[in-house]
């Protein structure tokens, strides 16, 4: 708990048997109040490790995607009484040692999200990132500050940490279930008006780490010009989406 704020890690899940039990070795339990893996459909032991370690679970019967996963992270969260959320990859590609830095942000009342940027600081290339998502993090995110009227280094990691305003307002049930999820909670997040910040983390790319392949990325990258566009044109009145609006569809807050 810091500053009288109850902090949660939530853990998206999917196959991540061999690298969870490193991830969960490094995770500040001093700071860190209670902890939520959520196994979106897994073929390997990730329930079994996680039952062995004593991590609370959840599990989809079925596969929901990457986005679908983040659904059930925040809202289960959210329900568990959490004021601040960390977004935690367990395959150890980012570094846990970095929780209570992010924890410490949210709740300094400075920042409502806060980012742990793999382009500031020492960068993804020393860590392994390969030389096209390189690239095509950069320019994405050129295009994006330009369209969002912001300023980051990068919308693209996947270590994040959330207030539990920034969850209960935001229309996430309008977001893709896919991997553009990471972007279009970014995009909101810059119309409803929350403040963002950024620390440096290392990343690890790894056999075992998980990394959508080529064909992924560039549909990736299609939706989040996508979002970006749909965003400026909410933005300038020229069209109207839900993901945008203070109408859309919010996650379930009431406790379990």
């Amino acid at each position: 708990m810091i500053n009288g704020k109850r902090v949660m890690v939530v853990l998206p899940a999917y196959n991540a048997g061999r690298t969870l039990e490193r991830t969960i070795s490094e995770i500040p339990r001093d700071v860190v109040d209670d902890l939520l893996l959520v196994d979106d459909a897994s073929g390997d032991d990730t329930v079994e490790v996680a039952k062995r370690l004593q991590i609370p679970f959840v599990v989809h019967p079925i596969n929901r995607g990457y986005g679908g996963n983040q659904k059930t992270c925040y809202t289960e969260a959210l329900k568990r009484g959490a004021d601040i959320v960390i977004m935690l990859h367990p395959d150890y590609q980012y570094s846990p040692r970095l929780i209570g830095a992010m924890a410490w942000l949210a709740a300094s009342g400075e920042f409502d999200i806060v980012l742990g940027s793999r382009i500031l600081g020492k960068g993804a290339r020393a860590g392994g990132m390969p030389f096209y998502k390189y690239v095509s993090n950069r320019a994405l995110t050129a295009v994006q500050n330009i369209l969002l009227g912001i300023k980051l280094s990068e919308y693209h990691t996947g270590y994040r940490t959330f207030t539990r305003e920034v969850l209960e307002t935001l229309p996430l049930l309008e977001c893709s279930d896919d991997f553009v999820f990471d972007n279009q909670i970014l995009a909101q997040a810059a119309q409803f008006g929350f403040r963002i910040g950024e620390i440096s983390c290392p990343t690890r790319y790894f056999a075992e780490a998980s990394s959508i392949n080529f064909g992924r990325s560039v549909v990736y990258g299609l939706g989040v010009l996508a979002t970006s566009a749909k965003f400026r044109l909410h933005r300038s009145g020229l069209r109207r989406y839900r993901l945008f609006d203070k109408e859309g569809k919010k996650l379930e807050t009431r406790p379990s």
